[in-house]
């Protein structure tokens, strides 16, 4: 039986990876260090991440694989005792704006849950407390506490009629699909300006006409206003993104729902208060505040509840993120807040056996909170698991117990495995350019 106790690489040639070999020490925190360019990421991202994902999603049955993202098989000869992996990078958390700091960490599941149990007045289960559930959200936002319209009306020329070109817009410009539409439905007229129709006709061309026949409603044109907000509005955030949808977003006015003023749920549910507070105002507090309100709740039906709570806070402003509230969009976070924000999130988890890879963590982080961040990767080993961490920064450098050095320098002169082994023997016995970087 083979030893199962390093990560063992042959023959890799990813990028500018020169045919190297190595071993990477299992259940330790495991750095990998060395300028930019030098082949870093190509060894942990493009090859052991990489990997571990491509397997594992071939054990999928074809339906799912096709649903999967692709992963490349890396240039290398053979890869040896591979665990599953866990990628927590710099990448944003997406931009759906029902993500937010509390739902993401999933705090505000158990602050849901505290409110439905000892809250007064009592208005109902968890659900009753969720902005993403009809019972818990304001109906007029729909949760979202703002309130979205288009601006139609500052694309029609008022000077132009509908054989002319008045919408200004590239699905109704005259002799599109369309554009046909309307002017073939008889419910419009084609030659007056906009400027002169009549309120009727407006109305037609901005929301539509339908018919009834029978029990069956047909529609006869849909509506500009009522296209624009189907095309707009009514999808995910991040598809606005795309070419043929970015410039038709600037006609999107946004305003604080004029119903619950931001909060995103229903009067009911923010009548209910523990020691208070409702449930918008616990949101909106710094962690650190939040964390002291908490603790001075002594219902013993909420012990458990409030234990919890407080534990993911602690771990919160243990790694740099007093200053955030649970309201806060996901969507503003930054590279480094976003890294973070997952890593308290894993420690959650009661996986084990599992490979962590983090890309600079440290990115973002004041001095005295990168000791707390290297204490949550100790205490991921701790539970049974590998940490691979890519850093330039010298105080997590000098927690690892062991690291790979990539180099001797970027590009084409990089890619070579210049130094393996502890913090203390790379300051001891290398020259490599990290290690003069370590010893300063």
């Amino acid at each position: 039986m083979s030893d199962q106790s390093h990560i063992i690489i042959k023959g890799l040639r990813q990028n500018n990876l020169k045919n190297i070999s190595l071993e990477i020490p299992k259940g330790k925190i495991v750095v990998f260090t060395g300028v930019s360019g030098s082949g870093k990421s190509s060894i942990v991202f493009d090859t052991i991440a990489a990997e571990s994902q491509r397997q594992m999603n071939e054990t999928y049955t074809a339906f799912i694989r096709g649903r999967l993202p692709k992963y490349e098989k890396p240039k290398v000869d053979s890869i040896e005792n591979l665990s599953p992996s866990v990628i927590i990078d710099q990448s944003q958390l997406g931009g759906n704006v029902r993500s937010t700091v509390g739902t993401i960490s999933d705090m505000y599941s158990a602050l849901r849950l505290l409110f439905s149990r000892i809250g007064t007045p009592y208005v109902g289960t968890a659900s009753y407390f969720s902005f993403n559930e009809p019972n818990g959200m304001c109906m007029k936002c729909s949760g979202i506490g703002k309130v979205m319209e288009v601006d139609v009306e500052s694309r029609i020329d008022p000077e132009k009629s509908w054989n002319e070109g008045m919408a200004d817009l590239p699905a109704f410009h005259v002799g599109n699909w369309y554009w046909k539409q309307y002017a073939e439905s008889g419910l419009i007229p084609l030659d007056k300006k906009y400027k002169d129709y009549t309120e009727a006709e407006k109305n037609v061309l901005l929301y539509g006409a339908y018919e009834k026949d029978g029990e069956h409603i047909s529609k006869k044109v849909e509506g500009v206003a009522v296209y624009l907000d189907r095309t707009l509005i009514k999808r995910d955030s991040s598809e606005l993104k795309e070419p043929s949808l970015k410039k038709l977003a600037s006609l999107i006015k946004e305003e604080t729902c004029p119903i619950c003023g931001g909060k995103r749920l229903n009067k009911e549910a923010l009548s209910c208060r523990i020691a208070g507070y409702n449930i918008n105002e616990m949101c909106e507090m710094e962690f650190v505040k939040l964390r002291e309100v908490l603790l001075g709740i002594d219902d013993k039906r909420a012990a458990t509840i409030v234990e919890e709570l407080v534990a993911s806070l602690d771990r919160m402003i243990d790694i740099g993120l007093p200053y955030l509230n649970m309201n806060r969009e996901s969507s503003t976070l930054s590279g480094g807040e976003a890294q973070r924000l997952k890593l308290v999130r894993y420690m959650g988890s009661s996986l084990t056996g599992m490979t962590y890879i983090f890309d600079e963590p440290s990115t973002g982080m004041h001095p005295r909170d990168v000791h707390r961040m290297t204490r949550l990767l100790k205490s991921l080993v701790e539970r049974g698991n590998t940490v691979i961490v890519i850093e330039h920064n010298t105080d997590v450098m000098k927690q690892a117990d062991y690291i790979i050095d990539v180099g001797p320098d970027g590009g084409t002169l990089g890619g070579e495995i210049v130094f393996t082994g502890t913090p203390k023997e790379m300051m001891e016995k290398s020259e490599t350019i990290t290690a003069r970087y370590l010893r300063k």
